[in-house]
């Protein structure tokens, strides 16, 4: 029982860091969009909605994603490694 409790939990940390890195990158793209549409319209257009996340991605998989994030410019060095950090945390 420990086990299920304990895999529960770790399962429910992954997820929540997931939703929040994915609400994080919605809104910092929603920011670069306002800004690149700016100078172009009298008023910036709303950020689109967050996509839900994925239920229990595997790690290997969120891994894959920040690298990629980073790769593209949306998060920075330390945002990434915060958030690597966060998830081999809880994968421990």
């Amino acid at each position: 029982m420990p086990g299920l409790v304990r895999g529960m939990a770790r399962t429910a940390v992954v997820a929540g860091t997931a939703t929040a890195v994915s609400n994080r990158v919605s809104r910092r793209q929603g920011e670069r969009w306002a800004q690149q549409e700016a100078p172009q319209q009298a008023a910036p257009a709303p950020p689109p909605p967050a996509p839900p996340a994925p239920a229990a991605p595997s790690m290997i998989d969120q891994l894959k994603e920040l690298g990629e994030l980073k790769n593209q410019g949306i998060l920075t060095e330390e945002e990434f490694a915060a958030q690597k950090a966060k998830l081999l945390a809880a994968g421990a």
